[in-house]
């Protein structure tokens, strides 16, 4: 299978994201998932500011 398109990486992660929010328990929430959404949630970031050609900072 080929490399994915960037639009296809951001559709990935915003799904990613989704299903890890959907699976949060409303209380004691690991801190591994915390720490994995905010890592998705940043490559998102990373990739939408690429593809508007707008430079993030890290």
């Amino acid at each position: 299978m080929g490399k994915m398109t960037r639009e296809e990486e951001i559709r990935t992660l915003e799904q990613r994201i989704a299903d890890l929010r959907r699976r949060l328990p409303a209380h004691s929430v690991r801190p591994h998932m915390l720490q994995e959404l905010e890592e998705l949630e940043e490559a998102l970031e990373r990739l939408q500011a690429e593809a508007e050609g707008t430079p993030r900072a890290k």
